[in-house]
């Protein structure tokens, strides 16, 4: 997502979180979709395919709406196995977190880094090291 700001990262960044301190401010809910995860067994993508795409854009609203459950899935022509889409092993989150080598690390993002994002990405990592 880097490459699509048009300034400073690091002041997006604290934008942002700033918006938290405001009185009455409704942030956005944040959810984590990966549609390109690839099964370790088959190689075939977990997810069944572009076209059922707006079932999880259907579901994020009416769960926003307290409508709906944990899954997307229910009513697929295909199954999902949900232990393999959710599960993230320690590898991944490595190549991830990256060490802070993403485009939040201060290579990229310099002293203009929030110190809030810093300590959240010192946290991650800490985490990762006790899975």
């Amino acid at each position: 997502m880097r490459p699509f700001f048009g300034y400073n990262f690091g002041h997006y960044l604290s934008h942002w979180l700033s918006m938290a301190e405001r009185p009455g401010a409704k942030l956005p809910r944040i959810f984590h979709v990966n549609w390109f995860r690839k099964s370790a067994t088959t190689g075939a993508f977990l997810w069944p395919g572009f076209g059922d795409n707006i079932r999880v854009l259907d579901w994020m609203f009416r769960r926003l709406d307290g409508e709906a459950g944990a899954s997307p899935s229910a009513g697929l022509a295909e199954p999902v196995d949900p232990g393999q889409l959710f599960s993230l092993d320690r590898s991944f989150w490595r190549s991830e977190a990256g060490g802070g080598a993403g485009v939040t690390s201060a290579t990229q993002v310099n002293d203009d880094l929030p110190r809030e994002v810093a300590k959240q990405l010192d946290l991650l990592e800490t985490r990762i090291e006790q899975m």
